[in-house]
């Protein structure tokens, strides 16, 4: 593409130019058989692939807590790890653009103004304007390689940007789920603090109509103290994690306070999202297919040093125009072309292009090595998930069961102590015990929604069972 000149009243146009056009066309139309015009199609794959990807029903939907989905979309605007990821999948494309620019022909414009002035004589002008050209014939598949490695290098940076993008979606699920099971765990401890401080009341009644000792008087206030210790450790685990949200969204410490103190239930995700996994899930993680990327850039780059070791061809031609005046540029200048062809072939090299190729070929089963380690965690990972998920539901339902039996034995031992018909260490005990069982109830839903997020995230994040 020309550049435009700025207009003036005369507009100046040489006959010449009509040449020069001519040359220049003639490379460019000989550069489209390149072939790295594939590179169109591939990104229109990608933006395809994203497209689609993107349409899908966010995961963090199935806990139906529009606060927790709030919190997450704005993490993957915000969050700062994300806009680095951003940048270095900018930088990417950059570099393969960069690539695809250089394997066409490289066509510059020149002009000059030249003053000579000898001692007798007049001094004299002279005008020249020219066109440059030159293109490398790629017969060996270099510049295509190159720009194959650099294609890969830039879907690799897309994967890469998708495992921050899924990895910081869980993150903030995973804290949000805490801070609910804290906020849950702080009313247990405060509710069973209120109960505990009735069972001392009453005991010091007993005592002071002498139905009791001091000992019942003490463990009484030791199991208040212990249960009222509890409560500024949540309080501070409370807003250390709120703190985090804000970060992890991109704002600073105290900014989500207000969003967040009020309590919520643990939000639980949908129970049969886990019935079914697809086959291919393993290779939606963002982190396997960025290792299948490398792969493919790392065989390009193998491509790229072997083609080193064979001739190179270039193509060059030059055409200019040169006059004493400049409005002989447009009327009787003089023409000076050139057409050369080279070609370049290493004889001697020391054995630095076979080097060459074998570094490249040591790299390449550095990321085959890399790509198993990847797919073997991502199996760890999910099959982790899956036994954690599957014992999980099993320990909540037996929980449940305990924390509901101990809520009854808690009502009995202190109506039968009232009474004076059973000794205060028992209802000490099923103080203790109810206390123990909530608390127990309300970490486990927590964990049970982790359970469900650290899945989704082994199985790559974007996975969703149809309905």
């Amino acid at each position: 593409m020309h550049p435009k000149l700025p207009r003036t009243d005369t507009v100046y146009q040489p006959p010449h130019v009509g040449l020069l056009i001519t040359l220049a066309a003639c490379l460019a139309l000989a550069g489209c058989a390149n072939p790295s015009t594939r590179v169109g199609t591939s990104e229109t794959d990608l933006v395809a692939s994203n497209t689609a990807a993107s349409s899908q029903q966010p995961w963090w939907d199935d806990f139906q807590d529009p606060l927790l989905s709030q919190l997450v979309n704005q993490a993957l605007q915000a969050n700062t790890s994300i806009r680095s990821s951003q940048a270095a999948l900018q930088q990417a494309r950059a570099l393969r653009d960069v690539s695809v620019a250089n394997a066409g022909p490289n066509v510059s414009l020149s002009g000059s103004t030249q003053r000579d002035k000898s001692e007798g004589t007049q001094a004299s002008n002279s005008f020249t304007a020219g066109l440059d050209a030159e293109w490398e014939v790629d017969i060996f598949g270099a510049n295509r390689s190159t720009i194959h490695a650099y294609e890969a290098d830039a879907q690799a940076a897309q994967a890469s940007l998708r495992d921050v993008q899924v990895s910081m979606a869980a993150e903030v699920a995973l804290a949000y789920l805490q801070l609910r099971g804290y906020q849950a765990q702080l009313t247990i401890a405060q509710n069973n603090l209120a109960s505990q401080q009735e069972t001392l009341q009453i005991t010091q009644w007993r005592a002071q109509a002498g139905l009791v000792t001091s000992l019942e008087v003490e463990q009484a206030q030791t199991a208040v103290a212990q249960t009222a210790a509890q409560v500024p450790s949540l309080l501070t685990s409370l807003a250390q994690t709120r703190h985090s949200l804000a970060v992890l969204t991109g704002q600073r410490p105290l900014e989500l306070d207000a969003l967040l103190l009020p309590e919520r239930a643990v939000p639980q995700a949908n129970s049969t999202m886990t019935q079914q996994i697809p086959a291919e899930t393993l290779r939606q993680r963002a982190d396997v297919r960025a290792a299948e990327y490398n792969i493919r850039a790392a065989l390009a780059r193998v491509d790229v040093a072997d083609a080193a070791r064979y001739p190179s061809f270039s193509l060059s031609g030059s055409l200019s125009l040169s006059a004493l005046t400049l409005a002989g540029l447009s009327n009787g200048a003089t023409v000076v072309s050139s057409l050369l062809g080279s070609v370049s072939v290493p004889l001697i090299d020391g054995g630095a292009a076979k080097s060459q190729v074998l570094a490249q070929e040591a790299a390449l089963e550095q990321t085959r090595a890399a790509y198993q380690n990847t797919v073997l965690t991502a199996l760890k990972e999910v099959e982790d998930a899956l036994i954690a998920l599957k014992n999980d539901r099993e320990r909540l339902v037996l929980l449940q069961q305990a924390a509901t039996s101990a809520r009854n034995a808690d009502l009995l031992a202190q109506n039968r102590f009232a009474s004076g018909l059973i000794d205060f260490q028992t209802v000490l005990e099923t103080q203790r015990t109810l206390l123990s069982a909530q608390d127990s109830v309300a970490s486990l839903q927590a964990n049970l929604g982790a359970d469900h997020i650290r899945l989704v995230k082994a199985l790559g994040g974007g996975w969703q069972t149809q309905p």
